[in-house]
């Protein structure tokens, strides 16, 4: 396919999966992409998670675009294969990458993009994809008496959490039981801490990695697009030979359809060591954390505990809105106003705004089919319709 030279490059943001995978695809169709990421590194998200990170999704259905994940990295990809991959994939498609330039801002001048970045750069690209992650910001909740609880004791977001050595013999707090949440918890169980507790506001989900070889993964793909109801439905009856059942240990069934709470992004707990530790008695499930007091931990229910250490696995925020709240394409949670890849135009099916010409995001779902296969999904699309539009109306 033949492709008119364009005026300025598409302008990538972020050297994560997301961006790495819209840049190869669109060098792929011959348009000079160029990734600017803030740090020294692509991947830079999965060089700081925890160490016993692996992926959740099977590597036959996690290789991004032009290039498999090797098959010596195993089923469950380990994160450091992760970041191994990531470094491969970009020498693999020669990828155009700066790192150390962070941009700041995001604008739009007639037919074409303009970004701020570090050392007071001024870019014009033809269009421009944002993939700063999903992961980018840690988020703490706004507790009562938490200045006052961190200036006397621990407490570290899960984003700080590397593995259990340092909590070796302690009384540990894990706040949060998602996917992150649950994992650290079995991971302190397993590696010498003398007592962990796992706070839980609303139970989640349970579920096996895989059943008889077959993957949650691909459950998952296959329901994506029936209807929540439906789906609600057939999770309930089925929900017993699905999903573990706790509640004899303090953590109680879910309530909820389990697709309805997916669409609100609520994920699905994939069980990788949880069930088996708060069986045997390792990982106590406790109320929710509702404010601290001095040294103590105050919990939903009343009760009052003094860990040694707090960590808390609340989540991240997007943090978009320095870079492009004004532009008007957030929604009131700071995420994209469209989750379809590269929907455009002045107006979306749905009633919500659409974004921009030219302004493209991936990567900001957690979807239940997995990240990494969306994402290559979303590349493909972004740089279909970036290569299909007239160099001049690229913008």
């Amino acid at each position: 396919m033949t492709v008119t030279p364009q005026p300025h490059p598409v302008y990538v943001v972020g050297a994560g999966p997301g961006g790495l995978a819209v840049a190869a695809a669109l060098r792929a169709r011959g348009v000079r992409a160029v990734v600017l990421e803030k740090s020294d590194a692509v991947g830079a998200s999965w060089r700081h998670h925890y160490d016993r990170l692996r992926l959740h999704t099977t590597r036959r259905l996690s290789s991004l675009p032009g290039l498999r994940i090797p098959r010596s990295f195993g089923r469950w990809v380990a994160r450091a294969d992760v970041v191994r991959y990531l470094e491969k994939y970009a020498e693999f498609h020669d990828l155009e990458i700066v790192t150390g330039v962070e941009v700041t801002r995001i604008e739009q001048e007639q037919e074409e993009w303009i970004l701020h970045a570090t050392g007071g750069r001024r870019l014009v690209g033809c269009a421009v994809v944002v993939a700063t992650g999903f992961n980018h910001t840690p988020r703490l909740p706004d507790w009562p008496g938490l200045d006052a609880y961190t200036a006397k004791a621990e407490l570290v977001h899960a984003s700080a959490y590397r593995n259990p050595t340092p909590y070796e013999g302690r009384d540990v707090l894990v706040v949060g039981a998602g996917n992150t949440g649950a994992e650290i918890a079995a991971d302190l169980a397993g590696g010498g801490a003398a007592r962990v507790r796992l706070a839980v506001r609303t139970p989640p989900y349970i579920v096996r990695r895989s059943t008889l070889g077959w993957p949650t993964q691909r459950s998952g793909i296959l329901i994506r697009r029936l209807p929540v109801g439906l789906v609600d439905r057939l999770t309930g009856l089925l929900g017993r030979f699905m999903t573990a059942d706790l509640s004899a240990y303090g953590l109680p069934r879910p309530t909820g359809g389990l697709y309805s709470r997916v669409r609100a992004g609520a994920i699905p707990v994939q069980d990788v060591g949880l069930v088996a530790a708060v069986r045997a008695g390792k990982v106590e499930p406790v109320a929710a954390v509702d404010s601290f007091e001095g040294g103590e931990v105050v919990l939903a229910d009343g009760s009052r505990i003094t860990p040694d250490a707090v960590i808390a696995a609340t989540g991240y925020r997007r943090a978009l809105e320095p870079l492009l709240g004004h532009l008007g394409v957030l929604d009131e949670r700071g995420r994209p106003v469209t989750g379809k890849a590269g929907k455009t135009g002045k107006g979306g099916k749905d009633g919500k705004a659409a974004l921009p010409q030219g302004l493209y995001f991936t990567g900001f779902t957690n979807p239940i089919s997995g990240m990494f296969r969306e994402m290559a999904l979303d590349a493909e699309r972004i740089a279909g319709r970036i290569a299909r539009r007239p160099a001049k109306r690229r913008a």
